[in-house]
């Protein structure tokens, strides 16, 4: 199992956002200095102006503290945790601040002290990217087998079904055939390099190459869907911003069948509102568990848990989930997770199609075998071969019809052997028909030409030569 780094020139998103947000953060804050700067003065002159503006200088805390809290993620990413962490504390700060307060310029100071510690200058974004290079070994990083083993642990198997695992992006296979060695499962694997989607054939039982987003999977086709997106979000050539974890989420759960496993390994800081939303609005019996202290110290990856389930019509509330974002000691280990606490469902499921984005020899034959098309050739063929007779007596029009076609030329084998050979001749007639008015006198004479066809049958026999028609 594999997250991948998507990159376009090492443009990486993260530090380009975070050049973003430390100019909106220094202008917030400037803007806070000057509205409370307004309130005072109208406070004097104009009540009702100094209410407008005190309702903008509310606003402007509210986008402030929301740039913070979308840095702080980021920051994350950029593994610069110690500024992630001051990021939390300025952000609940902010949040509780008296804004009819006189003493803004420690908090101005504060505030942009924090946004110039941002990686976005040349020196420390090549830092960045190095470091990055780095951790995800040129853009690869399998799980761990430990942590697998933990995970593995935590699902129980039923007996005598065979169960369909997914991996929309399987890297080598490793993880999945590790899940699924001696348990009974199917296993089939999506990979966008070629390279490790060949090695991962030789792992799982069938392997799509390409892109997860441009393949067909059958829909709720699948006991248990382990999902271990690429995380590192860049700019593509387009400007636009390519995240996958949601993405992968979002487009990967229709495959799981209602009461499915989903086995979602992320950064506990991608836990944001919009992926926390996705997984309740999804799933339900939710758990969340950090790997192992040496992966989750380079990494910071949890394994999320969740059971698919039916879209209830009031959305349930989404905060317990997020707090894993803001307090990752909070999270229970993998090494808490229960022997069997998640069972996947005892029912047999079909995958009626499984196709890779781009051609896959070993693919295709899979998919001709399971097709019996060949079966179906090989049965047409005996079947053209074998000796055909009809189900009743033929009618002598019917035997016209077959004689003349030419079906039944040649030798025929009976009690008295002989060969036949039928032809269709074309006979002209001249028909003459007389006219006579009503009054009984004689008009004169029609000649008509009637074209009709007669079936001539010469047959070969031991007394002689026959003509029949």
């Amino acid at each position: 199992m594999s997250g991948r780094l998507e990159r376009s020139e090492n443009r990486y998103y993260a530090i380009e956002r975070l050049a973003q947000l430390q100019k909106e953060i220094v202008h917030l804050t400037q803007g806070m200095v000057i509205q409370r700067a307004r309130v005072e003065k109208y406070r004097r002159e104009d009540l009702a102006s100094a209410r407008d503006t005190y309702s903008e200088l509310q606003r402007t805390r509210q986008h402030l503290c929301q740039s913070i809290s979308e840095a702080q993620p980021l920051l994350m990413e950029t593994e610069e945790y110690r500024t992630a962490a001051v990021a939390e504390k300025l952000r609940t700060g902010l949040s509780g601040f008296d804004l009819m307060s006189n003493t803004y310029k420690p908090v101005y100071d504060t505030l942009s002290a924090f946004a110039s510690t941002f990686p976005v200058n040349e020196t420390t974004n090549a830092a960045v990217v190095g470091r990055l290079m780095n951790n995800i070994r040129l853009g690869y990083y399998p799980t761990d087998p430990e942590n697998i083993s933990l995970i593995l642990r935590g699902i129980h198997f039923p007996e005598g079904i065979v169960t369909n695992l997914l991996d929309p992006c399987c890297g080598c296979g490793k993880a999945l055939r590790q899940i699924a060695e001696g348990n009974g499962c199917y296993t089939y694997g999506v990979e966008l390099d070629e390279n490790r989607a060949e090695e991962a054939q030789t792992r799982l039982h069938r392997v799509g190459f390409g892109s997860f987003f441009h393949s067909t999977v059958s829909r709720e086709a699948f006991h248990l869907m382990f999902l271990n997106p690429p995380y590192l979000s860049v700019l593509n050539e387009s400007g636009g911003r390519a995240r996958h974890e949601k993405r992968f989420l979002i487009e990967s759960l229709p495959c799981l069948t209602y009461g499915g496993l989903l086995a979602y390994v992320i950064p506990y800081y991608r836990l944001t509102p919009d992926i926390c939303r996705i997984l309740m609005d999804n799933f339900e019996d939710i758990s969340v568990w950090r790997f192992t202290d040496k992966e989750f110290q380079r990494f910071k990856q949890v394994a999320v848990f969740g059971v698919r389930k039916h879209r209830e019509i009031e959305p349930p509330d989404t905060f317990a989930l997020e707090q894993c974002a803001v307090r990752p000691a909070s999270i229970p280990s993998l090494t808490e997770l229960p022997e069997g606490r998640y069972a996947l469902p005892p029912v047999s499921l079909e995958v009626h199609t499984f196709r890779g984005e781009k051609f896959n020899q070993k693919e295709l034959e899979q998919q001709l075998r399971r097709s019996g098309s060949f079966t179906q050739m090989m049965a047409r063929s005996e079947l053209d071969n074998g000796a055909k007779r009809p189900l009743l007596p033929l009618s002598i029009s019917q035997i016209g019809l077959i004689g003349g076609s030419g079906m039944i030329n040649g030798l025929i084998e009976c009690d008295t052997p002989h060969i036949i050979k039928g032809r269709i001749i074309k006979v002209k007639r001249l028909e003459t028909e007389e006219k006579f008015s009503a009054r009984g006198k004689h008009m004169g004479s029609e000649v008509r030409e009637t074209i009709s066809n007669k079936m001539i049958f010469n047959v070969l026999t031991p007394n002689g030569f026959k003509a029949l028609t």
